[in-house]
């Protein structure tokens, strides 16, 4: 698979986003989840997005991380390769969302995270959310203390603009490696944030690369030129999807959710999928 990177990290050009493994209505049971995970590992994938709030509900929180860690244990001296991307911010009041990113909040979320992930520090700790409640330079403050103590070897922010991107390098400092935005081929307003991402070295990972749309009949309907080329090539139109999120720029490394191995194993093929300048421009002016 292609490459790119992550702070000092080469990772796979696509990762997993986990949270249909926890989420999803008709989420798929822990083996069938684990073999989606092992599925993405064989296919070459070396990036796992998780969150410590990727559960059903509140009495579960914790689930998705314990979950990508027993399918890791599970898979054997090729899982050492792999970085596990996990967020702390987001709360859960039963089954709703709320946000909490204060420094004390944000050490404890992580303590919690590294016990269920195991190791001696989590690779990529990412900041869920802004919290309105909270400033940001103190949440930033928080991610370098996170460093500092030696929990985390590197941080990333997800949800944010360009001036926050901006904070965060001048808090953090050179343990910021990512960003973690939507961004899709109907939700294109990180746009800004992509290319600020690029001109600094940052990796962009964007999340829901897709748009939220899942069958493949209802995204070729909502971006019917990302169909036609996948007809074209003879490719589903998410190995589409996921080659113009990649050909965006070389920060760029996309990780769409799965809940079947099927799903993965296809995207992952999307790594090596060339598209060339006249397909980009059609897809870019859709």
């Amino acid at each position: 698979m292609q490459q790119r990177r992550i702070g000092d990290v080469t990772v796979g050009a696509v990762g997993l986003g986990a949270m249909p493994l926890s989420t999803k209505d008709g989420r798929p049971s822990h083996d069938d989840a684990v073999a989606v995970v092992h599925a993405a590992l064989d296919a070459g994938v070396t990036l796992i997005d998780t969150a410590d709030a990727y559960a059903r509900d509140e009495a579960e929180f914790g689930h998705n991380e314990s979950l990508v860690a027993d399918a890791l244990r599970g898979y054997g001296s090729g899982a050492h390769d792999v970085l596990v991307a996990t967020k702390g911010g987001h709360t859960r009041r039963g089954t709703g969302w709320d946000l909490d990113g204060t420094p004390g909040y944000l050490r404890r979320a992580c303590e919690a995270s590294l016990r269920r992930l195991g190791g001696d520090a989590i690779g990529l700790y990412q900041f869920h959310r802004p919290d309105a409640a909270t400033p940001w330079d103190e949440s930033m403050g928080a991610l370098r203390s996170l460093v500092d103590a030696g929990l985390v070897r590197m941080v990333g922010i997800s949800n944010a603009d360009v001036a926050q991107i901006d904070i965060a390098r001048a808090i953090v400092g050179d343990a910021l490696v990512s960003v973690q935005n939507q961004f899709s081929p109907g939700w294109r307003s990180s746009a800004d944030e992509l290319a600020h991402c690029a001109g600094h070295g940052l990796a962009f990972l964007p999340w829901s690369p897709f748009g939220g749309v899942t069958a493949a009949g209802s995204l070729a309907s909502t971006a019917p030129a990302f169909a036609a080329v996948a007809s074209e090539l003879g490719v589903s139109v998410y190995q589409v999807t996921l080659a113009w999120h990649l050909a965006q720029s070389d920060v760029v490394v996309p990780i769409p959710g799965a809940s079947q191995a099927s799903s993965i194993q296809d995207c992952a093929a999307a790594a090596d999928l060339r598209l060339t300048a006249a397909q980009l421009a059609r897809l870019d002016a859709a």
